[in-house]
């Protein structure tokens, strides 16, 4: 396809603020894959492109934020191998069904993820007292969630870091920075994962690549060394407000 400097220009700053929203509170590629599809892009196209674009930006987050992942030593590699298979299964997925198919569902897909990150502090409230704690349950319900989120998030791309935000924040009741670093760390496996697999059987756009890729980790960094001084609750009502607007559009093209 043929794209122009400034289709690129817009692909970049994108890519960017993906990068740093997605460091901050997830939901950033709801900014880079419409622009992607508004530059003409097919949806799948624009989802697989999207994805392996964007895994330099989620490694700048996860670096700048290592410290507080510090915390999940333990526990994260099993974490990381459950997101693996959840995201191969889903790349898996999206190969394999119609573009057409894939299109009708996206709107859908990003209001799913909208509720849960506009909902999710209520949702935290009301589990408080019934949270599993550091047993055998709350793994079971820590793993199969981070596994449904990875499987989303390999179909998928955009929206994954709210629904992970989403899941962390039901089954753990650490810091909202802790969580968010740890969910940085999942999202970043969970891409690479999609990304590798992508690169050998999916549609990529490899011209938009670099250009996005540098972009989405200067995003990142900057989005991983700002997330303690951003108001996490406003940040997270313009993303839904913006996912719901994405969603709208695509029902009305």
């Amino acid at each position: 396809m043929s794209l122009g400097a400034l289709d690129y220009l817009a692909a970049g700053g994108a890519a960017g603020a993906a990068g740093a929203v997605n460091a901050l509170a997830g939901g950033g590629t709801l900014i880079s894959f419409p622009t992607l599809v508004g530059l003409g892009v097919p949806p799948v196209s624009a989802n697989v492109t999207n994805t392996v674009s964007l895994v330099p930006g989620y490694l700048g987050a996860s670096w700048a934020q290592r410290s507080e992942l510090e915390t999940y030593l333990s526990d994260s590699r099993l974490l990381a191998a459950v997101a693996a298979v959840g995201a191969l299964a889903g790349s898996a997925l999206l190969v394999t069904i119609s573009s057409h198919a894939f299109r009708a569902a996206v709107p859908y897909l990003i209001l799913t993820a909208c509720a849960l990150l506009f909902f999710q502090p209520r949702l935290r409230t009301v589990l408080a007292s019934r949270r599993a704690g550091e047993g055998r349950r709350a793994a079971v319900l820590l793993g199969g969630g981070v596994f449904v989120s990875s499987l989303y998030g390999g179909f998928f791309g955009a929206g994954l870091g709210i629904m992970l935000l989403a899941v962390l924040g039901l089954c753990r009741p650490d810091p909202l920075v802790q969580l968010n670093a740890l969910k940085q760390a999942l999202s970043a496996v969970i891409n690479i994962v999609a990304a590798l697999f992508f690169v050998v059987s999916g549609p990529v756009v490899w011209s938009l690549v670099p250009v996005m890729a540098v972009a989405s980790v200067i995003g990142g960094t900057a989005g991983g060394h700002l997330v303690k001084k951003v108001d996490s609750d406003r940040l997270r009502i313009a993303v839904v407000v913006i996912g719901v607007a994405v969603a709208i559009g695509f029902w009305l093209s």
